[in-house]
Formats: C-alpha cells, structure tokens, sequence
C-alpha cells in the first residue's frame, strides 16, 4: 500500500510552489525632509508609499528559541522578487503587547465599531475557530483549559478577539474586547467528531446520509468557513490576523469499518464492522484514497490562498496532544490504518499552518507552550516594503524571498503575490465612487448590529408625543443560538433609561414586576414595557439575565421628541410581520400589538408597518414611503394608509413575495407646508 505519509509530503511540495499573497499596500508619503537651517525633528518610523507596484512584506525574525528578533536593520535584510533583488525603501519594526488601550476605548457595538477597532494599530487579531466536527468530546474538554488560560494569561485589553464554529454565519463573528464573553463561548465548546446525532435542522437534512457522505459534508463545511472567515478578516484591515484553528485535521475516506451505510445508525448493514483488517493491502482501496486524497488538497489549497490573500496566518491546534493512532479501540481499526490516519489528519494540519505563515501546534501535550508561539509572532515582526523593479501587470503569481545576513536568525515571510492585470489596475486608479448617504449606512449598521450573536433581540422605539410628554417601547425576543453553539438562555431583561442630566427615568425588569408578556407576533414572545420619558437624549442600559446571572448587556441611545416644538414630529416605524392571513388580521385589528425586534424575514410573510406622526395644532401631516435599495436608491413607492382614528398612526401592508432576498430599506418621510420635512429609515433583509 502507498505510503500516505508521502502523499502528503508531495502534497505539501505542491502546495508550497502554489501559495499566494497579497501584499501591495496603499499608504501617504513619508513627510518632507526639514528645510536648510531648522532643526532635524526625531525621527519617525517610516511610513508606506503609495502605488500600484509597491509591495510589501511582513517579516518574522526569530532567533533559534523562537524568541523575536527586534534589533535588525533595513541592511540586515534581502529582498528578491523572481530572483531578482529589491532595493527596501520603507523599513517598520511593529512590535505590540496588547495592554496599551488607545483612548476612548469604545464598546464594540456595530460594524463600524468593529472596523475602527480592527483599524487601531495596537490591536492584535484572534479568531478561535473551534471545528466540533473534527475534535472528539473528550479531546474539547481538555482543550478548553489552555484555550481559557491562554486568554487570561497571554492577551492584553487591547486584543480583539472573536469564536466561530463551522456552521456560525459569518455576519454573526464580531470582534470584541469583551474577553469573558469569549472565555464563556470557550468553557462551552464540546468536540462532535464521529457523533452523527443532528443538532438543527441543517444537520437533520443529511442525518441518514452514508456515513463517508456526512464526513465529506462536514469537512467541506468547516473548510469552506475558514475560507469565508480570512475574507471576513481581510475587510477589516491589511495587517496581520490569526486563525486559531482547533482541530484533529482532515481526513481523505473514513476506513471501511466506519463506512456506514446510515449514519444515524451506527454499525447497522456494514460488514466490515468486524474485521479491523479490512481494506489493508486492497488496490482498490488505495486508489479510492488516492483520489480523495487530490480533492482534499485542492479544498486545503483554496483555504490558503485565501489566507494569504487575506494576509491571515493560521495557527492549527491538535488536542490530541500525543497520539499513537486516529481511532479508538472501540472502532476496531487496525493499528496501520490508524497510524496512516493520523499522519494524514496531522499533516493537512501541517499544510494550513505552513502556508499562511502560521505554524503547527501538533504532537503535543503543552498545549500551552504552542499558543504562546502565536503571541510572539502577532507581537514582534518587521514590515518591509518596495517598489517593484518588474512592475509586472501581467495577473500571475510573482515569488518573494526574504533573507538575513545575521547568522542564527529564522525568517518567516510570505512566498509572494499576484500581480493586478491592467485591467484591475485601471480599476485601482479610477476615482472612488460616491457611497450610500450616511443615514443609509447608519440604518444598515443597525442592521448588521442585529446578526450579532446575543442571546436577545431588542428593539426600542418611541411616540410623537402627546400632552407634553412622549412614551418610549422596548420590545425584547429571545434568539436561539447559532447551530454547534451552546449558550444559557435569557429569562428576563434588566433596563434602566437616564435622561442627558443623568436622571433615571426608569427602572425595572421587561417584563417588569407585575407586567404579563404580551403575545408577539408570527408566535414570537414578545416580551415588553411602555414608560414616559421627557424630550432630549436618552440613555439605555439593558442587562439580559439568565439563571446565573448577567449573560450580556447593550447600551443603546435615542432622541426623544419634544411634543410642544413647532414641528413635524415623527416616530419609529413598528415593524410587525405575519406568516397566514388570519395572524396579518389578527394584528391589524389589535392596536396594542407588540411590534416585532428581529429585522430578517421570509419572502413568505407579510409586513404591517406602523408609523406615527404629527403636526403642530394636532393636524394630520402628509407621510410618504418608498423602497430602497441596499445603495439607497429608490426602488418603488409605498401605499401609506392614512390613519383610521385621529391621532392614530399610518401603516403599511406589505408582502414580502414581491421582492427578491436580499437587504432593502424602507424610507418615510412626514412633511406639511411651511414645516421641514422630517425623515426615518429602517433596514431589513429578506431570506428565501
């Protein structure tokens, strides 16, 4: 039988003369030198040129303990693109420990957040992606520990981390600073491998597949989200990002004894159950591996190629620490099968970390002591930077060598770059186009800050006003957790609202002491409280609450109406949503429904928009809305149902079938002759 050992060296031979890295970069000018007869400031570290054929290099030095390097000079290094020498013009040592918090240190609460964040040059990146469908039960468990120690012990304040498992949507992975949080997603992470047993209703769709066919799904599923995550991570920001993979590797087939032919029923109908020898020295056999084999390459190298164009390294985490075959005794798997095995998972960890300038943590019952490697390499390295002598424009691949004069010291750099075809070019140097309005990206914003992972949803919206004073709503939802992950559920929600002078205008449990959940719409809970609160801005504090205590909080922001201004005043849309006719009429028959928080819907429903507005003398303004696009264009006008009752609000009934998924906005606007028109938006997305 072939040696899947060496299948898997020429695999990574392969893969190394294939890697890929972007690495130009676009940055201002160094400033000018001082004029004759002023004094020479201090130098400053040298800052990027720009152009398209500037190129730069991240560069590891590391002396033979892998401790970083930070004394070398621009002199110290050579730089060659195809063989051909580089003369380095921009020189930057970024050395970074993760405890300096640049002022203000603001909460991460929306995407824009996360990207100013992610922007801070202070700011090391972290993802745990934590691949339960590759790790054992008991292998997770003792994983956690150094996972949780190395957070406690290794990063700094400053760090931004986040969790992703194979099934997290991607609009769900959020950076944060909020270091305990992550440490709880970790404390509760249980390895999955070889446990067929659907947990949502995408794994119940393929439960009674082959058990060979639900590998392959799974494997493809968590390398097709690393994919997604390194351009995830790539959007935020062109430095250098870590993956921290945890997984037991990639298998090509699963041996004959674990091919069932159901994988909810394990060892029914295999023969092979029983002979731990089958398969051994089977030609067929080897060929079958052989061909899988090609297809789990090509799926590791788009990974890798994705990181690297990404500029994200990957740091592979086996939790097997040291083993001595792939299968347990109760599989009944032949020692040389197993032993191949492992090799095989342990070398396509190998490849993942080689590639994108990670590195390897296998083989190893420390776990500890690897994780420590990822900060030193995230902490100390060199950016170096050139104008290419080739100035190549022909979209191939262009291989970059680093090397250093200094004996005894490691160099870790990227293997190269494809060029931009002139095409891409001329798309690179074409001005910028002018973006949505910045009320648009505010109400999409607000959308993305809806996918995040918390364990509720809210919503908060407030009256015209009336009799001096106005009402504010909080409507609050629970959200199941993302499939794989588990999470305590929020039985109630802890607020306390204070005015701009610090007055607390309210204070209570939704629903509060003596409140009843109201019924929410399309069968949600819909859990609310109504309080007054004065004109001016308004400050929330919401604490979801479960059996032990706080599980998550949010601080939330709003300007109340003045009701006795001479203006137009407008509300916040209600969003209510109905899945049959009779729900839709239930709700549009029952002024004091309990408006909807969620923000994503099925073309299969049906939207009942209420919005209140008012004028000044008690007269009816004209209110007008329109369908956006997700630019902000205008799609279509919206029937506005003028009120039934005075001072009753206009509503909208809108069914969701006449458009196609994606993310649209709904655009008011209330106005009256002599008055300044004023205007709301809301975000929502449409699914299938």
């Amino acid at each position: 039988m072939r040696d899947a050992r060496g299948l898997w060296a020429r695999s990574v031979l392969l893969a190394a003369a294939l890697s890929v890295v972007p690495l130009s970069a676009q940055q201002p000018p160094p400033p000018p030198a001082p004029a004759e007869g002023e004094p020479a400031e201090a130098p400053e570290q040298p800052v990027f040129r720009a152009g398209i054929n500037f190129v730069r290099v991240d560069v590891i030095a590391t002396d033979r303990d892998g401790n970083p390097v930070t004394d070398l000079t621009p002199g110290d290094f050579e730089v060659f693109e195809d063989n051909a020498p580089q003369t380095i013009e921009t020189f930057r040592l970024i050395q970074l420990d993760g405890q300096t918090v640049i002022p203000p240190t603001r909460r991460i609460v929306t995407r824009n957040d996360e990207e100013t964040a992610a922007q801070q040059e202070d700011a090391r990146i972290f993802v745990f992606f934590l691949d339960d469908y590759h790790v054992r039960l008991g292998s997770s468990m003792s994983a956690r520990r150094h996972l949780v120690e190395f957070v406690q012990t290794r990063l700094g304040p400053n760090d931004l981390l986040a969790v992703m498992y194979p099934l997290s949507p991607l609009d769900t992975v959020v950076l944060t600073r909020d270091h305990q949080s992550v440490i709880r997603m970790l404390e509760r992470f249980e390895g999955r491998k070889f446990d067929y047993k659907p947990r949502n209703s995408t794994e119940m769709q393929y439960q009674f597949y082959p058990a060979e066919a639900v590998e392959r799904i799974r494997r493809q599923v968590s390398l097709s989200a690393i994919e997604g995550l390194t351009i995830r991570l790539g959007s935020l920001r062109e430095g250098r990002k870590a993956i921290i993979l945890v997984s037991e590797g990639y298998l090509t087939m699963l041996p004959p004894q674990l091919r069932d032919p159901n994988a909810g029923m394990p060892g029914v109908g295999n023969p092979a159950r029983g002979n731990p020898f089958a398969g051994e020295g089977s030609l067929n056999e080897d060929r079958a591996q052989f061909a899988a084999g090609a297809d789990l390459q090509q799926e590791l190298r788009d990974v890798f190629d994705s990181a690297n164009r990404n500029n994200t390294s990957i740091y592979a985490v086996d939790p097997r620490g040291l083993a001595s075959g792939e299968f347990d005794i109760s599989q009944n798997v032949g020692t040389q099968m197993s032993q191949t095995a492992l090799n095989q998972t342990t070398d396509t960890l190998r490849v993942l970390a080689d590639q994108t300038d990670g590195r390897a943590i296998v083989n190893m019952n420390d776990l500890g002591r690897g994780l420590a490697q990822v900060v030193r390499d995230s902490s100390a390295y060199y950016l170096l930077g050139y104008n290419s002598t080739g100035a190549p424009s022909d979209g191939k691949f262009h291989r970059i060598r680093v090397r250093v004069r200094r004996p005894g010291v490691e160099v870790r750099a990227r293997r190269g770059y494809w060029a931009l075809t002139a095409e891409e070019t001329a798309a690179a140097l074409a001005p910028a186009r002018e973006g949505p309005a910045p009320e648009v990206m505010s109400a999409l914003a607000e959308l993305a800050d809806h996918a995040r992972p918390r364990p509720v949803r809210t919503w908060v919206g407030r009256t015209v006003g009336s009799d001096g004073h106005s009402e504010v709503t909080l409507v609050w939802e629970p959200v199941p957790p993302p499939p794989g992950v588990r999470r305590e559920a929020a039985s109630h929600v802890s607020v306390v609202a204070s005015a701009a002078d610090g007055t607390v205008v309210y204070r209570g449990r939704v629903p509060g002491e003596g409140e009843t959940a109201a019924s929410g719409p399309a069968g949600r809970p819909g859990a609310h409280v109504r309080f007054p609160a004065p004109p001016g801005r308004l400050q929330l504090r919401l604490s979801m609450e479960g059996e032990d205590g706080v599980i998550d909080s949010e601080d939330r922001e709003m300007i109340v109406p003045d009701p006795t201004a001479p203006d137009v005043r407008i509300g916040t849309p209600q969003v209510h949503v109905a899945r049959t006719v009779p729900e839709f009429r239930r709700i549009a028959g029952d002024p004091e429904a309990v408006p909807t928080a969620s923000r994503e819907f099925r073309r299969t429903e049906r939207l009942l928009v209420r919005l209140e507005a008012a004028a000044p003398g008690g007269a009816a303004p004209t209110v007008v809305a329109r369908l956006l696009n997700r630019a902000g264009d205008p799609m279509s006008e919206l029937t506005v149902a003028a009120p039934a009752d005075s001072g009753g609000p206009f509503s909208i009934d809108f069914p969701l079938s006449s458009i196609p998924p994606g993310e649209y906005l709904m655009e008011f606007a209330a106005g009256q002759d002599g008055l300044d028109t004023v205007k709301e938006l809301i975000a929502f997305r449409v699914g299938s």
